[in-house]
């Protein structure tokens, strides 16, 4: 199934808040692109001026987090260029990856668009990382599509997550940053 992202007018107000229609369909065009590993398409959601922020683990950290506005991002996924993107949990070593390798591990590592637990503007679970989202994107609204657990063997020492977060800018949803959560040591 496809879902278009809406053809606002410019000048379009928010939605109340209480309408979660226009979010969740700007979350559900994000997870397909993803999905489909259309990085083009993917372009096309992010603000074209604040760009998209990449979090590996729950903690926003806007001084080591990566930021790549629209062209950039298209340009890093043709270029493959390997990204420092932050710290590995537990083993303490860069994550050096290019933008691809990002993205399957730390963006896309589940089928997000069946995750079977969606939080509006709620974060479903913690580790033992900072929560910090809505300190970090005060004007932001976002999504966390959650997966008590990949494996039911593993006794929930798997669950993952991923935080879409939008601001309302020129009439729709425009993504300005993928969050990634997981269990970690």
């Amino acid at each position: 199934m496809s879902i278009s992202p809406l053809s606002p007018s410019v000048d379009q107000e928010a939605p109340a808040p209480e309408d979660n229609t226009a979010l969740l369909e700007a979350g559900s065009t994000v997870l397909q692109a993803l999905r489909d590993g259309d990085i083009q398409a993917l372009s096309g959601l992010v603000h074209p001026e604040r760009g998209v922020t990449f979090t590996p683990y729950s903690t926003v950290d806007p001084i080591s987090d990566l930021t790549f506005l629209p062209d950039q991002l298209t340009e890093a996924a043709i270029n493959r260029t390997q990204y420092v993107w932050g710290i590995s949990q537990g083993g303490g070593g860069p994550i050096e990856l290019s933008l691809q390798g990002y993205l399957d591990r730390y963006v896309y590592n589940a089928d997000y668009s069946s995750a079977p637990i969606i939080g509006v503007d709620s974060v479903i679970s913690s580790g033992n990382s900072l929560e910090n989202v809505a300190e970090a994107y005060p004007d932001a609204r976002f999504l966390e599509y959650y997966f008590p657990s990949l494996d039911p063997s593993n006794n929930s020492f798997d669950w993952c997550a991923l935080k879409t977060v939008f601001v309302w800018s020129a009439g729709k949803y425009q993504l300005v940053a993928l969050i990634h959560s997981e269990w970690t040591i």
